[in-house]
């Protein structure tokens, strides 16, 4: 009854580990959840309050498929502001979520048996959307650092799209730009898209964020991804946008309408505030979010184990030296911390984890001190 489709696509590890964490917290249990990518602070007041006034001027209504006409001017205004380019209303279409623009993205452009390349490792869920259209994912490694990575090695005549993400989940690299020039140079030659997952572009704590649209001949070629969970701390309310050319925009929003019509309708008013009003919220959670980077990397220095580079996004990747599963499972049962296990996000990393400190800092040095008690014992 179930189709091979279905069948194919695995559990998220990353929400699998939250739900026994929460069942352990359930429990009276002390759990510490580093887990999950989810920002811990509350949404910013004038957001919430722009849903408020959308709900009480009754716009509750069926918006357009595309997002309403204000969000779609002001990402319209973003993409001018904060990338330097020039697009139409035609090129942007709001999503309910980035991880759905991405899904969508994906049905659009890739075709059965055609190849996306990833790099390992890469976030959860990239895999899952590339199978669920019958595509093949191509794993390429990373070179030493984790800032670079032999694509041009990968590449083939069946390849179809170069999936990026940076700031990096789970590695919280930022690529450098001549890692970013190679990707545009690869993807112009072989006539290649490239997907651009930004969502982490504002958490970024050394170097420089460089989306490959910024390159030339990378505007009709590139999709560019982004929202509002990790920048306004909205995960829950389920908020997205791509830009694209409109070829791709135009199919997407076919899906979209055949699917889930639209994002929710007072969400989008709240995404319009997020975009137009003070920013300082956001300058705020990233240097709180500078402050538990720097205490985690005391704390693991001090333990003794190496991570990638973290200098953006809320990750560090750790190598444990151990089956990544079967540690996140003890650590959770015997000191009641969530990990997640580097397994989960590519062929190469059985002996990473993942910590996310989107938590306080009283978590996080508990967290460690937990962490250097089991590592210990």
């Amino acid at each position: 009854m179930i189709s091979r489709r279905a069948k194919s696509i695995q559990p998220s590890a990353t929400l699998s580990i939250s739900s026994k964490a929460k069942e352990l917290a359930r429990q009276g249990k002390p759990v510490i959840n580093m887990g999950v990518g989810e920002p811990d602070f509350v949404t910013p007041r004038h957001i919430i309050d722009a849903a408020v006034k959308a709900l009480n001027e009754g716009k509750t209504f069926y918006t357009p498929a595309r997002g309403i006409p204000e969000l779609v001017s002001a990402i319209v205004d973003w993409a001018k502001r904060e990338r330097g380019i020039d697009v139409k209303d035609e090129n942007v279409i709001v999503t309910p979520g980035a991880k759905y623009a991405i899904f969508e993205a994906i049905m659009a452009t890739v075709e059965e048996n055609d190849e996306v390349i990833l790099l390992d490792p890469s976030w959860v869920s990239y895999e899952p959307c590339v199978q669920m259209v019958s595509g093949k994912v191509v794993w390429v490694p990373h070179s030493e650092g984790f800032e670079d990575a032999p694509l041009e090695d990968y590449v083939s005549s069946k390849t179809k799209m170069i999936i990026i993400n940076s700031p990096s989940n789970p590695l919280g690299v930022v690529y450098p730009k001549n890692f970013l020039k190679k990707v545009r140079d690869i993807a112009v030659d072989h006539d290649v898209l490239v997907l651009s997952d930004e969502i982490y572009d504002k958490i970024v704590f050394e170097g420089e964020f460089v989306s490959p649209v910024s390159f030339d001949d990378m505007q009709e070629r590139t999709i560019m991804i982004n929202g509002f969970s990790k920048t306004y701390a909205m995960t829950g309310w389920r908020l997205g946008f791509a830009i694209a050319s409109e070829e791709i925009t135009k199919h997407m929003l076919r899906i979209q309408s055949h699917s889930v019509s639209h994002p929710t309708s007072f969400v989008q008013y709240a995404g319009v505030a997020a975009l137009k009003g003070s920013q300082k919220c956001v300058e705020e959670m990233v240097a709180e979010f500078r402050v538990r980077r720097d205490m985690l990397m005391r704390g693991l220095d001090e333990i003794g184990l190496r991570y990638a580079p973290p200098k953006g996004a809320f990750y560090m990747f750790v190598d444990v030296g151990r089956d990544s599963m079967e540690f996140c499972k003890e650590l959770l049962e015997r000191e009641y911390v969530a990990a997640t296990p580097g397994s989960a996000f590519g062929k190469a990393f059985n002996t990473w984890i993942r910590l996310s400190y989107a938590t306080s800092r009283q978590n996080i040095e508990e967290a460690i001190r937990r962490l250097a008690r089991f590592i210990e014992a």
